[in-house]
């Protein structure tokens, strides 16, 4: 008999090394190297045999198959990040951090599809069948039909699920909890993650049902566990949110069967999780809006048009180097913006602490946001508040001109209907508002640090060392 040559598997990434090391090279965590057992039954009996396989038959793009139609569950938020409801035989995995909202999402949801008349089973393997209870007595879902199973088991799990009438949807709390009889590993290692997701992947697949499965997430906010998983799934989805904050933002960072920038909100209340039907008018409605250093950003969320407030705090800093920090928004695209702030509008910012925040616990990821970044940051340095009744949305490159964005319309109408006046735009590519809406373009961020300059009161107004160039442009 062949020796068996050990397999280590880096129990965060997946990444396989044929002997022990501290650290891993590919995801660089330390002491998350663990030997793998070799996989009994990883080969089909057929292949051991050398048999050639049996050829398939090719069916043309132009068929005729009308889809099943998708599984929608009335929760509209949920539904628009799934593409309008979920696919039956796709298979889905949620991420988020502990005690975000995860598991009341998916109880309200499989007791909201129970309730249209399909068959429903939850399945928990870090809670007992009494806690699911308690919970959903909490959100008053008692009554719904949603067969409740604690186990940890892949192969009983598929046995029960085999059993009786067909299941449409299947939630799976959580997949590092699962274990398969296959495989002769410890539960939440990289073997057993990735051999109880393909059970699920395959049993999805072949009776049609809608299965969730639910992962942990690393410090970082990246799903643990092997990355392979991700690859397997049809769909992956984000829970995010502050625990400071009410909101919740449900992100779709790949899906198969819809856009991927979909985004939907949800506010946390003592019933559980409520939709947010207009999340523009809810993270703008404790604004300070004669405050200096804020600014309202007209951004895209997918299809959706968001408002949400930027705030910015310059001061002057005693440290050898200036602190940066940034909340809800990219840190390098600040630093970005602050070195085209000095060296195309003299605005210096070399001396001074700057703290950026997206109020509301918004993660806020596209260029857009650059001009109303930049119009907070020099309010805030000069003390000059921002008109209340204006939006800001723009590109920034790296010449200080201000760029065209996209979907200019929808930011436009968004902001009208929520009473805003004026928008501060680009000049090319943007159109003339709605209704009372005004457009007033900007081709060049020195013209936007003139425009602040100028409402700047006197015993407040930027040195002339700090704004050289403001008026030029």
């Amino acid at each position: 008999m062949a020796r068996r040559t050990p397999s280590f598997a880096c129990q965060s990434c997946g990444a396989v090394y044929n002997r022990w090391q501290g650290k891993c090279e590919a995801c660089g965590a330390w002491n998350t190297i663990a030997e793998e057992p070799e996989v009994a039954a990883s080969v089909p009996a057929v292949q051991r045999s050398g048999r050639k396989g049996r050829p398939v038959a090719l069916e043309s793009l132009k068929g005729q198959g009308t889809p099943p139609p998708r599984l929608v569950s009335g929760i509209g938020e949920l539904d628009r990040v799934a593409g309008g409801g979920f696919v039956p035989g796709s298979i889905v995995l949620l991420g988020g951090d502990p005690g975000i909202g995860k598991s009341t999402l998916l109880v309200q949801a499989s007791a909201a599809l129970a309730e249209r008349g399909h068959r429903v089973v939850y399945v928990s393997g870090e809670e007992a069948v009494d806690q699911v209870r308690l919970r959903a007595g909490r959100l008053g879902l008692s009554g719904a039909e949603v067969g409740l199973a604690a186990e940890t088991n892949a192969e009983n799990i598929l046995a029960t699920l085999s059993s009786g009438p067909p299941v449409r949807f299947v939630v799976i709390d959580s997949i590092q909890t699962m274990w398969s009889d296959t495989v002769e590993s410890a539960p939440g290692t990289v073997t057993q993650v990735r051999t109880s997701a393909q059970l699920m992947v395959r049993y999805a697949k072949q009776t049609g049902a809608a299965v969730i499965l639910v992962g942990h997430v690393t410090k970082d906010g990246q799903i643990a566990g092997p990355r392979v998983v991700e690859h397997m799934v049809d769909a992956v989805f984000s829970f995010e949110g502050d625990g400071a904050h009410q909101f919740r933002i449900l992100r779709a960072q790949k899906n198969r069967f819809g856009p991927t920038d979909e985004i939907g909100v949800f506010e946390m209340t003592g019933r559980g999780l409520s939709e947010v039907a207009n999340p523009s008018e809810l993270f703008l409605s404790n604004r300070d809006a004669g405050a200096p250093g804020t600014a309202v950003f007209a951004g895209m969320e997918g299809t959706r048009p968001i408002l949400v407030e930027i705030q910015a705090l310059v001061a002057p800093s005693s440290l050898g180097t200036p602190r940066r920090a940034v909340v809800g928004w990219d840190s390098n695209r600040l630093a970005m913006v602050l070195a085209v702030l000095d060296a195309r509008c003299g605005v210096r910012l070399g001396g001074h602490d700057v703290y950026l925040n997206v109020a509301g616990g918004l993660k806020i990821g596209e260029p857009a946001a650059d001009l109303a970044v930049a119009g907070a940051l020099v309010s805030s340095l000069t003390g000059a508040p921002l008109p209340a009744d204006a939006v800001y949305f723009g590109e920034v490159s790296l010449t200080g001109a201000v760029r065209p964005v996209s979907q200019a319309p929808a930011r436009l109408k968004e902001a009208a209907k929520l009473g805003f006046a004026r928008a501060v735009a680009p000049v090319p590519g943007t159109d003339k508002g709605e209704g009372a809406l005004r457009v007033e373009g900007v081709s060049s961020l020195a013209g936007l640090v003139a425009q602040v300059a100028a409402r700047a009161p006197r015993r407040a107004a930027m040195p002339a060392k700090e704004v050289s160039h403001a008026g030029e442009g």
